[in-house]
């Protein structure tokens, strides 16, 4: 059973904060902008090998992340073993032959034609790495106590976005695959049922051939995305 929270709030001194001046700020915001905006999903993989270590460290970024009552629920099940890929494409294939075979529906189907993709996916099997991302309802918490977990799918989320970001941070490419349904992923990497599969991240060098399509580079102006109240 899930132990009764005892710990106490302990107020530290804020750590690490740096501040800078408002033009620094501009400066740093739109560097930081260009460099995500020449993020572009890709679906064609070179099998160039990429370091463990650069994985690790983008995925300690990713556990920084924000999460409810700091429990962070997430757990990063990276896999560069070729048997276990070949597994999930094999796995994934059969889902997404359904998915387009018509379970999809006629709408939904006609909203990914621009972008191109099919239920062939050998980008499981070429990339380097492939991080299933899996959100838990029950975990144990820094302290090592098991608890029940807030906002799973927010703080997932959150941490994803985090860790897409460390990986074009670091040189490398994505793709956020999500095959429907993704139970097959907790028995391939050995997860269990109070954790739910949320993303199979994709990440590697682009082919030297790679293309995305141009449906992906339109993109919404600030206007249509954010309201200022002042």
């Amino acid at each position: 059973m899930s132990a009764p929270l005892t710990a106490d709030f302990v107020p530290i001194p804020l750590p690490d904060f740096v501040e800078h001046s408002p033009d620094d700020m501009q400066r740093r915001a739109e560097a930081f902008y260009e460099g995500l905006r020449r993020r572009h999903t890709v679906r064609e993989f070179s099998s160039r090998p990429v370091p463990r270590s650069v994985i690790e460290t983008c995925l300690t970024a990713a556990g920084t992340a924000p999460s409810g009552a700091n429990h962070q629920p997430w757990h990063f099940s990276v896999i560069g073993n070729p048997a276990m890929k070949s597994r999930i494409r094999a796995a994934a294939e059969e889902e997404e032959r359904a998915f387009y075979g018509g379970r999809a529906g006629v709408e939904w189907l006609a909203a990914l034609k621009p972008l191109g993709t099919d239920q062939d996916k050998p980008f499981l099997d070429i990339a380097p790495w492939l991080i299933c991302v899996f959100g838990a309802r029950k975990s144990r918490s820094a302290d090592g106590v098991m608890r029940k977990n807030y906002y799973v799918p927010e703080s997932v989320s959150i941490a994803t976005g985090f860790l897409i970001a460390a990986l074009h941070h670091a040189g490398l490419a994505t793709l956020t695959h999500t095959p429907a349904p993704m139970s097959f992923l907790n028995e391939i990497c050995g997860r269990p049922e109070t954790e739910k599969p949320y993303i199979l991240l994709v990440t590697g060098y682009p082919a030297a051939s790679a293309h995305i399509p141009q449906h992906a580079t339109e993109k919404k102006p600030l206007s249509e995305i954010s309201t200022f109240f002042e």
